[in-house]
């Protein structure tokens, strides 16, 4: 039976690498790298760079279009059925091009099991195989190293939520997704710890009380997007102390 292995390759720099990953990467016959288009062509540049330097034999890569999210269903409902169902017919062709007992390798920016779908549309795929995951750090983890802060203060819960749910912050508060830029309806007198390009060397963090720092954000928000063509990034909310 074929093997597809998940690999979670971090946040983009080749450091988050795992001796995990790195040996899964070299167990792989054929390596699956996704093309989101060329404003985004810096994310598979990454997958390229990190296959070059950890990867010593000589897999065969094989590349394909990722087809683009309609923006009004982004989030939810049936745009995205639509689109986990297109790449579920891609993921299948892809898996087809997987010698038979041999090993297929997805390179998941992150880690496969947070705010990611490669799973989920492994699921539809009907041609049998065996799924094997390799966690990776996540963006959560990137944020909090780079500012210095632990994810959760003493006894106290952590929740994790796209921006679409953000309501009143009762509790430390990572949010994820946020193309709609919620924080600027939260709480003024809240602490934000925001980054962006977490581990890259464009990485951008900004922090302190919410009302101060907002438009700070929302302007270089917008500006790393428009040089970019792409951004990623992520914040945590917390009542101050």
């Amino acid at each position: 039976m074929k093997t597809i292995l998940v690999i979670g390759i971090g946040t983009g720099s080749p450091a988050h690498m795992t001796i995990a990953a790195i040996d899964a990467l070299n167990r792989a016959d054929v390596l699956f790298v996704p093309d989101k288009g060329a404003t985004k062509a810096d994310l598979a540049d990454v997958r390229r760079a990190i296959i070059d330097r950890f990867v010593t034999g000589a897999p065969h890569l094989v590349g394909y279009a990722v087809p683009r999210r309609d923006a009004a269903n982004a989030d939810y409902g049936q745009g995205v059925e639509d689109w986990h169902n297109a790449l579920a017919r891609i993921f299948a062709d892809l898996i087809a091009e997987v010698p038979e007992d041999g090993t297929g390798a997805f390179l998941v920016w992150g880690d496969p099991g947070l705010y990611d779908s490669t799973l989920r549309i492994l699921e539809r795929v009907e041609a049998p195989f065996r799924i094997e995951v390799i966690p990776g750090i996540t963006a959560i983890q990137a944020l909090t190293a780079a500012h210095g802060i632990a994810l959760n203060r003493i006894g106290e819960p952590v929740l994790i939520t796209p921006a679409r749910q953000l309501g009143p912050i009762e509790t430390d508060t990572i949010v994820m997704l946020d193309g709609r830029l919620a924080f600027r309806d939260a709480d003024p007198d809240l602490d934000i710890f925001w980054g962006a390009y977490l581990g890259t060397p464009d990485q951008l963090l900004i922090s302190g009380r919410l009302g101060d720092v907002a438009d700070q954000i929302v302007t270089t928000r917008a500006e790393a997007r428009a040089r970019h063509g792409w951004i990623m990034d992520t914040y945590l909310l917390r009542k101050r102390q």
